[in-house]
């Protein structure tokens, strides 16, 4: 026992370790200091936002940016994740400022800093459990309902300070004051022209290739600042609401933990949060990059920041999807980007926070609103009258209860939902054994001899066979089989074992089609089933895939690809 114990004490803090982030750090040393420099000139108008959203200031909010790719990059599980304060996580924030917790503290600001420290810990233990890794779990339509209910929750409490009012605290004040507001017309000078910029600056990239290199949100920020400048406009500032913070720079809070048993709920729930967050971001990295991320040391990492943040007075932070991307876009490899994209931040708040008060809070406001239409779910929103209505029902709820009640509440009730709807499918995946296959053509039965075998001796052909249910609770098992597979350049899924699907297996195969086409692999679906046809029919993933690359035989399969590379030699 006592052996078992401290093994697993040793393979914890192995898999935590940050030891492969270090070693990585100098790899790609020019790639990424130039990636981290641009990723932090996109993440300054969002941090000011969220820190803003979040009800503790602006400075709050590039404080979390600054320690959450500080001290996230260097031990987070994602090498090309950058953190810092998320829409999810600030409007977290923005409730617990708003809830009798806080609110009947006598000093809310460090009330919300020591629950921030204290989810920071809670992470930690998490990671050392194990249990964030079971994030893999959750049911796609869990995940819509909720990214939809944060982005309705941003659009909404922007509105606000978009006319020119003071922000709102929670959705429900907007509601409740929408009789009395008397619009500050001089802040839409600034807040229509900037969400102008937000919504029709790919359209410019289009035509002039070289703003392609410029963040649309800095654009705004820099248009939005110049009108309220030059027109001399009497609406808020940033700096209205960093005049009564000490003009410090530095600071160190000490956690209050007097108030534990007030303080532990809301930890819990912004830790919750932070690992939803945070994976969900990560797995579209490894999509984009194809590598793997490792979920409990990107849990560490974040608990660290997020420590960080308690202590620095930051917003609370989480592996950013936005930042992300544009990380790997800007070829951003190793924690190294993410770290200067945080001493990027320090360097600008140092030296141009003068810069940072003239900001109109409307500018703020409509990057928020592009943030919020952002984060709206539109893979699922255009089939959503297709859907099964369980999954319907499961979306519906989510969404709903994110918007009115608590974010990590609604996720719990949705997982609930999904996991009574698809009892029988878990029973059955927990009681046995499915070995998800990915092995070369020529050890399968699609290897026919005839015409076409000359054809298929000449290309590395490689065959995707899930086994029994394709569902939100089997589709990691899969994942993680295609992904052990050998180099190919044709990959055949075939579904012919395949008894069942649901929404999260339907997108979990169309990410695996689109993961390898970004890398130039031929992908071909065969042997469908009448009833899973019919579900990737209504999702459009069958669309997606294209109709010319399904077949119902493995030999129209192998006559198809014969044709493709006989026409295209």
């Amino acid at each position: 026992m006592g052996k078992s114990f401290i093994r697993f004490i040793q393979n914890s803090f192995k898999e935590i370790s940050p030891l492969e982030n270090i070693k990585a750090l100098n790899t790609n040393i020019r790639a990424d200091i130039l990636s981290g420099i641009t990723v932090a000139i996109i993440a300054l108008p969002l941090a000011l936002a969220f820190g803003e959203m979040s009800q503790l200031g602006p400075k709050a909010g590039i404080w979390g940016a600054i320690v959450g790719g500080i001290v996230g990059g260097l031990f987070g599980g994602c090498m090309v994740g950058v953190s810092g304060p998320t829409a999810p996580k600030a409007a977290q924030i923005s409730m617990f400022m708003g809830a009798f917790v806080i609110s009947s503290t006598e000093d809310p600001e460090l009330a919300a800093f020591s629950i921030i420290f204290l989810s920071g810990l809670i992470l930690i233990a998490l990671s050392m459990l194990k249990i964030s890794r079971f994030i893999h779990y959750t049911p796609y339509p869990v995940v819509a309902g909720f990214m939809c209910g944060i982005g309705v929750i941003v659009i909404i409490t922007q509105i606000n300070a978009f006319i020119g009012l003071d922000a709102a605290k929670s959705i429900h004040d907007v509601f409740l004051d929408s009789g009395n507001k008397e619009i500050n017309w001089q802040a839409l000078y600034v807040s229509i022209p900037s969400l102008f910029i937000l919504f029709f600056w790919s359209s410019f990239e289009e035509k002039f290739k070289i703003l392609t290199k410029i963040p649309s949100p800095l654009v705004a920020l820099i248009v939005g600042s110049g009108i309220a400048y030059f027109m001399n406009l009497k609406i808020p500032y940033i700096g209205d609401n960093m005049a009564s913070e000490d003009d410090k720079i530095f600071s160190f809070i000490t956690p209050d933990l007097s108030q534990l048993g007030d303080f532990i709920g809301p930890a819990f729930a912004l830790a919750g949060l932070a690992i939803l967050d945070s994976l969900l971001s990560c797995k579209v990295a490894d999509n984009m990059t194809g590598t793997r991320h490792s979920s409990d040391r990107e849990t560490f990492g974040q608990g660290m920041a997020n420590m960080a943040a308690g202590l620095f007075g930051g917003v609370t932070t989480a592996t950013a999807t936005m930042r992300t991307v544009a990380n790997i876009k800007f070829g951003g490899k190793t924690p190294l980007a993410s770290i200067v994209h945080g001493l990027t931040l320090l360097a600008i708040l140092s030296g141009l926070s003068f810069l940072v008060v003239a900001i109109p809070t409307a500018c703020l406001a409509a990057i928020l609103f592009k943030v919020g239409v952002d984060i709206l779910d539109y893979r699922i929103l255009p089939v959503l009258r297709k859907l099964p209505i369980m999954d319907l029902l499961v979306f519906i709820i989510v969404l709903f209860v994110t918007v009115y009640a608590d974010l990590l509440i609604a996720v719990a009730i949705g997982v609930l939902f999904a996991f009574l709807k698809s009892f029988k499918e878990v029973i059955s995946v927990s009681s046995s054994t499915y070995q998800h296959k990915s092995t070369p053509v020529s050890k399968t039965d699609f290897y026919i001899k005839g015409n076409n075998q000359k054809i298929l001796d000449s290309l590395s052909v490689n065959v995707l066979q899930p086994q029994g249910p394709l569902f939100f609770a089997s589709i990691e098992s899969v994942i993680e089989s295609y992904n052990s597979s050998l180099k190919h350049e044709v990959l055949i899924i075939d579904m012919s074992n395949v008894t069942m699907i649901d929404l999260s297996g339907a997108y979990a195969l169309e990410d695996i089609v689109e993961n390898a086409r970004s890398k130039n692999i031929k992908v071909y679906l065969s042997n469908a089933s009448i009833q899973i046809k019919e579900v990737l029919e209504k999702t459009d993933v069958l669309g997606h895939i294209g109709l010319d690359y399904y077949s119902d035989s493995k030999q129209t399969t192998i006559s198809n690809i014969a044709k493709y590379y006989q026409n295209h030699k």
